[in-house]
């Protein structure tokens, strides 16, 4: 069974009649009130947004390389293992 969630907040847009029109236009297509296509199309745009932002996307080249260096890191180098130190000395004061 879905969830259902209780609408409680408000959004509140000013737009142009012809941006309106259309907007009215694509709800009766889709079969929904203005207010539903609306969030809806808010909706998938802010996922889409925030997995451009979030979500990191590898060739399958890229990915295998990934995977590779996880599970069978290189040795750490001398610059690396200098900056663990200073970090340990920094983080024990």
């Amino acid at each position: 069974m879905p969830q259902t969630s209780r609408r409680t907040a408000r959004l509140e847009a000013r737009i142009s009649r012809d941006a309106l029109a259309i907007v009215r236009r694509a709800a009766q297509i889709q079969g929904r009130s203005v207010s539903d296509f609306v969030v809806a199309a808010a909706q998938e745009a802010a996922h889409k947004t925030v997995a451009e932002v979030e979500v990191i996307r590898l060739s399958r080249e890229a990915t295998e390389r990934f995977a590779s260096l996880l599970l069978k890191p290189p040795a750490p180098t001398a610059a690396l293992k200098k900056a663990f130190r200073r970090h340990r000395a920094w983080i024990a004061g």
